[in-house]
């Protein structure tokens, strides 16, 4: 009988296309006997219910899905993200669009620091002989592999901007220098046409600091929730002449106070005790440490709504100050020259997401501490540019397209969508002249192309290819 009645359902399975009703359910069950009878001989009925609730299990367990959503298995790639369903057309364009989304992106700010520290001690790194050329090191920050953004990542310290890191009652703290232009940190850079605009940010409300402020505040709120690392200045150590811009010279962290991790936990909780800590200690957030590097924007990836505007700072530090991973977003930490983050990186003792290995790259230009604070310091009223990596998909690869590549369309289309060609990454290679992408070959192995022309007083990373042998 249950033979029967299955094979009935499968002869039926045109009725399983759509959410079955009670009249739906009911013709399902009549024809389903109908047939079983004519097999097995039954003569009568049997009870509705019994053979009602077969007939749902069935339709519930084995439905049928419309023909245009099916899709076969598709090979593994290591780039890119597992395909979601997608309405199938007879001749897709050759530089495509984005997937069916429900919704768009959401978008929030957020500030990262990039602490540079001088490195003098002998035999204080953790590294190889002979020592990097650098003369400084780079906090690197690992993320819990629990975090749904970058897990497992080597990053810089930083997060999301909150309301409490614009809240008027800073302006206590502030009271010396709010009759100078940002607070001190001098006259505002120009304005430039920015790319792309962006949906109004989750957090996009008004607050009574100038965003410069406000997103330094965030970066070094964050660098002690993170790191237990305090960018902090007592109150009236800067006089206002000397307040006038940003510091001259390399500064330190402050050494934390008794009852670090009690503090560190209350501001975890509610970002509003970072207020009270500075009050606690007499402090104010040393913004004037904290140099404009670079704006980074989330690029568009499939199945992920999460995305972030996030302003990068630099801050030179004269030593190292000591480091406290939280254990929850953090798990580990460790001072790296550039060259040796990248050997790291290659190595697979570490990884890196594609802004971070640029950075990384680009303060390889520096010799020393000092070359770099000097830069910042030169470059102070150029500002940052702002820097939305477009996607391309190549036959065998990934490129992430950089503002003033031959390749990158500045079009707002392109917040939701990638491009796409049947091309492999070395075809495209081969054709172009004018480059600023990270050409992505696995999870360890970036390329970073870049022959445009400086802008705004910045460097830019020198080229970087991957050896063959690690292809």
């Amino acid at each position: 009988m249950q033979l029967s009645f299955q094979a009935a359902v499968n002869n039926n399975r045109s009725l399983a296309t759509d959410r079955p009703g009670p009249a739906r359910v009911t013709r399902f069950c009549l024809r389903a006997f109908e047939a079983v009878r004519s097999h097995a001989g039954v003569t009568s009925l049997p009870e509705a219910g019994t053979l009602r609730v077969e007939a749902e299990l069935v339709l519930v367990l084995k439905p049928r899905r419309s023909p245009a959503l099916v899709r076969g298995p598709e090979p593994a790639q290591e780039l890119q993200p597992a395909p979601e369903p997608e309405l199938q057309t007879p001749s897709p364009p050759p530089v495509m669009s984005s997937p069916l989304r429900p919704s768009p992106s959401v978008w929030r700010r957020a500030a990262t620091v990039v602490l540079a520290a001088g490195w003098t001690r002998p035999g204080a790194a953790t590294s190889r002989s002979p020592p990097p050329s650098e003369g400084f090191r780079l906090l690197l920050l690992q993320r819990s592999q629990n975090q749904g953004f970058m897990p497992g990542a080597h990053v810089f310290p930083g997060g999301v901007l909150d309301a409490a890191d614009r809240s008027a009652d800073w302006l206590h703290l502030f009271s010396a220098h709010l009759g100078q232009p940002r607070f001190g940190l001098g006259p505002a850079p120009p304005a430039r046409a920015s790319f792309p605009v962006l949906p109004d940010a989750a957090d996009g409300q008004a607050g009574a600091l100038p965003d410069d402020v406000a997103m330094r505040i965030c970066a070094i709120r964050e660098a002690f929730e993170e790191a237990g690392v305090l960018l902090l200045r007592p109150r009236g150590s800067l006089s206002v002449p000397e307040s006038q811009g940003p510091a001259r010279e390399p500064g330190c962290a402050l050494t934390p106070p008794q009852g670090l991790e009690a503090w560190r936990a209350r501001v975890r909780r509610d970002p509003r005790h970072f207020l009270r800590l500075c009050e606690h200690l007499d402090c104010t957030p040393d913004i004037w440490a904290l140099h404009d590097w670079n704006v980074w924007l989330t690029p568009f990836k499939r199945g992920f709504s999460r995305r972030f505007d996030t302003a990068f700072f630099l801050c030179c530090l004269r030593e190292p100050p000591s480091v406290y991973p939280d254990l929850a977003e953090v798990v580990g930490c460790q001072w790296s020259s550039p060259s040796e983050a990248t050997k790291s990186f290659i190595s697979k003792e570490i990884w890196l997401p594609p802004p971070q290995f640029y950075e990384v790259r680009r303060l390889e230009n520096f010799a020393s501490l000092s070359d770099l604070h000097k830069f910042c310091l030169d470059r102070a009223l150029e500002g940052t540019e702002r820097w939305l990596p477009i996607t391309l998909l190549t036959a065998d690869g990934m490129v992430q397209l950089l503002p003033g590549d031959e390749l990158y369309l500045e079009d707002s289309d392109f917040l939701e969508k990638f491009l796409s060609t049947e091309k492999t990454t070395e075809e495209i290679m081969k054709e172009g002249k004018k480059f600023h992408r990270i050409v992505i070959h696995g999870h360890h192995l970036y390329d970073i192309h870049v022959t445009i022309q400086l802008k705004y007083k910045h460097v830019y990373p020198k080229n970087w290819v991957i050896s063959k042998s690690h292809l």
